[in-house]
């Protein structure tokens, strides 16, 4: 994720806006390390969340209230006392590094107007939130560091505060074109990253998008640049800084679907088609965003683990069984050449005086010589029963096993197409039917009395065509199988990927000729909920619905067409959903 300096200078400036002037009306330690502060401004009042937390650092205003421990820890009391009631004076931040200082204006004891610095810091697992004096003396850290723990910086009260320079970078903001072409031109690591391990503050993420920006490829090594891509790239960089000191942010998103991929305080272009972006109005309205959905998809994934678990145990089980299978068909291969001996020792046997260890005759089927091996022991009829034998043993193998072996592979197709369906499962009440699928067929015990079924909330996808026509995609093999044989009616259209477990689309035409935009937007959906969403292009099979027919026996949702017409598609989703 993006959560680099150029995104702290824009939560900066949104705070400032907001907060200066503003008076701290109350503070909460709602988690170990994370505060909560509800600030009074002269327009409005805003709660600001504050997290040191060592795997997810944030910052940023939310309407969002936290309940707080009835016991306060020591380090909020210690806040309460000095800076409650308090006046934020400023908020900043140095350079571009990620760290934020707000300059709080307070009485002391004394009744004497004083400042306070609270300088939060985003930086991993080093994030910390740190109280200090205007002369930068420490007096209490949400986080005590020791020697012990850090060789680098101690963080204790009493302790002088100072931001730690493990490695040497340059500050972005007042870099000229010159000292980045400079910094470009000895460098023998890849363009991009040189410039997010050579300046403060750059994300790998927006090191990429200003070697795009630049059109350049950010896997060349920056030193076999040409003189005028290096000006470019510098004169680029130069330019996004600017924007970064003039306040002119762009916040945004970048989604695959539903799913959030990266966030910026600036424009993001690098990204390929299939991949959507939306635009916010304040970087915090981005930080809150992301991080729920986040949070959403984690939660969902988290809960499908079990059922993920038990599909790819079932998976692994089934495709070394259908291996096993092909290899024991494979064997049958010779019980027709058993036969023929069979036949050739019925009819050339008169020959044999008895003791020989093979027979030589003519095949009538080919016409060709055939060496038969004989058991000297058994006479010519007795050799002939045993291939017989043979045969009819093969024979019995080979139907038992192209039985078995269609209904292994039938299974591993439901289960693939199972697994299809985990993957786009993005509400709990998405997995209620997909956990009443895999009970149904055996792969999981039932639970509960007897016929009792867990209440189906989840609907289909539903999108709108550009050119107005409905478009429905099935979240799982039940609703495959409800859309095609029950909302959709004759002349209506079916997409599917071909030959890979997918979702059904239906597109409804309501007496309407489809248009060929709308036959491209169904394909993009066709090939993004499906087992190829990751590819550049799908192959999409698209036939009306009356040419569909359900397969006898078959599990819900598999089904069988001809005469189908195919068309390829980029795996897209730019279609926003409409709600139910």
């Amino acid at each position: 994720m993006a959560f680099d300096g150029i995104v702290i200078a824009g939560l900066v400036k949104e705070l400032n806006d907001k907060l200066a002037g503003g008076r701290i009306a109350k503070i909460a330690q709602t988690e170990k390390d994370e505060l909560l502060f509800t600030v009074k401004a002269p327009r409005d009042t805003f709660r600001l969340l504050l997290s040191a937390n060592a795997s997810l650092p944030l910052a940023y205003l939310t309407d969002v209230n936290k309940p707080a421990p009835l016991t306060a820890p020591n380090f909020c009391m210690l806040l309460r006392k000095h800076i409650g009631g308090g006046r934020i004076c400023s908020v900043s931040q140095p350079g571009l590094e990620r760290c934020i200082h707000f300059e709080i204006e307070h009485l002391d004891e004394m009744g004497d107007l004083c400042r306070k610095l609270l300088i939060v810091e985003l930086m991993g697992k080093h994030s910390n939130i740190i109280f200090c004096t205007p002369q930068l003396r420490i007096i209490d850290s949400i986080k005590h560091i020791s020697f012990q723990v850090s060789s680098v910086r101690e963080v204790l009260p009493g302790r002088d505060y100072f931001l730690p320079r493990t490695v040497e970078k340059s500050d972005p903001l007042s870099a000229s074109e010159e000292d980045i072409a400079a910094l470009l031109s000895c460098s023998k690591l890849p363009a991009g990253k040189t410039i997010y391990s050579g300046f403060t503050g750059i994300s790998p993420v927006m090191a990429e998008e200003f070697c795009h920006l630049a059109s350049i490829d950010s896997s060349i090594p920056a030193a076999e640049l040409s003189e005028a891509e290096r000006t470019h790239l510098a004169h680029t960089l130069t330019r996004c800084m600017a924007l970064v000191r003039e306040g002119r942010f762009e916040p945004c998103m970048v989604c695959r679907g539903d799913e959030p991929l990266e966030f910026a305080a600036l424009s993001l272009t690098s990204f390929p088609p299939s991949c959507s972006v939306r635009r916010f109005e304040s970087v915090s309205r981005v930080l809150e965003t992301y991080y729920a959905s986040k949070n959403t998809i984690t939660r969902i994934r988290q809960k499908s683990a079990d059922l993920r678990r038990i599909v790819q145990t079932a998976l692994e089980r089934n495709y070394k069984k259908y291996d096993l299978q092909l290899k024991q068909l494979d064997d049958t291969k010779k019980r027709d050449k058993y036969k023929v001996y069979g036949e050739l020792l019925n009819t050339y046997g008169y020959e044999l005086s008895g003791g020989e260890k093979e027979l030589t005759c003519v095949n009538f089927y080919t016409d060709a010589p055939a060496r038969i091996p004989l058991n000297p022991q058994l006479s010519a009829r007795e050799n002939a029963q045993k291939y017989f034998d043979k045969y009819n043993k093969l024979k019995r193998t080979f139907e038992a096993l192209t039985e078995l072996t269609e209904e292994t592979k039938r299974e591993i197709g439901h289960l693939e197409s199972i697994s299809a369906s985990l993957d786009i499962a993005l509400k709990e009440e998405d997995l209620t039917q997909i956990k009443q699928e895999l009970a149904e067929y055996g792969f999981i015990k039932k639970r509960g009395p007897a016929g009792k079924k867990e209440r189906i909330t989840s609907r289909p996808f539903h999108y709108r065509s550009t050119d107005g026509f409905d478009i429905y995609v099935g979240k799982n093999n039940y609703q495959n199988e409800e859309l095609t044989f029950k909302t959709a009616s004759g002349n209506d259209w079916w997409f599917h990927a071909k030959g890979i477990p997918g979702s059904h689309v239906i597109v409804k035409a309501d007496g309407r000729e489809l248009t060929d935009r709308t036959f491209e937007e169904a394909g993009a959906l066709a090939a993004y909920y499906s087992k190829g969403r990751g590819s550049e292009k799908v192959e999409i099979d698209y036939i009306q619905k009356k040419h569909i027919k359900k397969v006898a026996g078959a599990a819900p949702g598999f089904v069988i067409y001809h005469t189908n017409y195919s068309m390829v598609a980029a795996p897209d989703l730019s279609l926003a959903e409409i709600p139910y």
